[in-house]
């Protein structure tokens, strides 16, 4: 699969990617990486804009944000929606490779983006180092043993789900575990005063949230398009399993978390 081939692409996405972002969440995390007013901010695989906008917000007066992404469907959706105030802009750029970006940045925000490049994290992360500022922070935000804890699963249902994550990490090249390689990338490639932070990031029971019905069902539907033999072996193939985690997931006795690791990390010197 090519580096820029995104695992989650559909006609829904945008949307997908609006309705699953809780801006509060997203002001604690940029807190707490030091992002305030004045700070110029790279946001890198912006996707919708909305995160973009919410760190736009956090740094007036006086900061600015550049969201990019590959996607140009997605720069375009970005720019048309949450690109209007001065100080936010979005570039269509391939962030696995270099960037010739205009100027440097005090803040370099990278969320749940290398989960989907497991091969090219370490790349990526090196390649950016360059973006920043002399003592600029480089924030990585991702996911540990996503889309894998649920309660009570049966146990099929859970051999299925791991060998569903199993194969998007063998043929697609992404890594449900990248949270807990956030630090040695940041240590191995010379970051200092390395910070470390662990919350949770999904945390569904009771109710069902309808983001979060439409979240992981989506989830689901995407990844069963790319490896539909998983389902094999699972009575009635994936309509069946689809039926159950259905019945699982709106049961209001379902436990879901991901767990979500923040690491914070200042420009090799």
């Amino acid at each position: 699969m090519k580096s820029n081939t995104y695992l989650m692409e559909n006609p829904e996405e945008a949307h997908r990617l609006d309705i699953k972002t809780d801006p509060e969440e997203v002001k604690q995390q940029a807190a707490w990486c030091g992002i305030g007013p004045g700070a110029r901010v790279l946001d890198v695989g912006c996707g919708s804009g909305k995160v973009s906008s919410i760190l736009h917000e956090l740094v007036q007066p006086g900061g600015e944000v550049l969201g990019v992404d590959f996607s140009g469907e997605r720069v375009a959706y970005a720019r048309q929606k949450f690109g209007s105030a001065p100080g936010i802009d979005f570039q269509i750029m391939d962030f696995t490779r270099p960037m010739e970006l205009p100027g440097q940045f005090d803040f370099i925000w990278v969320r749940f983006v290398l989960e989907y490049f497991q091969k090219e994290a370490p790349a990526i992360i090196g390649n950016l180092g360059t973006c920043l500022k002399p003592d600029g922070v480089l924030c990585l935000l991702d996911l540990d043993y996503n889309c894998l804890n649920h309660y009570p699963l049966t146990g099929h249902m859970e051999n299925v789900l791991q060998q569903l994550m199993n194969t998007m990490s063998e043929r697609f090249n992404f890594d449900p575990f990248v949270g807990r390689k956030l630090y040695t990338y940041l240590l191995d490639l010379g970051f200092r005063d390395i910070r470390l932070h662990l919350m949770a990031h999904h945390l569904i029971y009771g109710e069902l949230r309808s983001q979060d019905h439409f979240n992981w069902i989506k989830k689901l539907e995407m990844a069963a398009r790319k490896a539909r033999t998983v389902f094999e072996d699972y009575p009635g193939g994936y309509d069946g399993f689809f039926k159950d985690f259905e019945v699982f997931f709106n049961d209001p006795r379902r436990f879901t978390y991901t767990p979500l690791i923040i690491g914070a990390g200042k420009k090799p010197r």
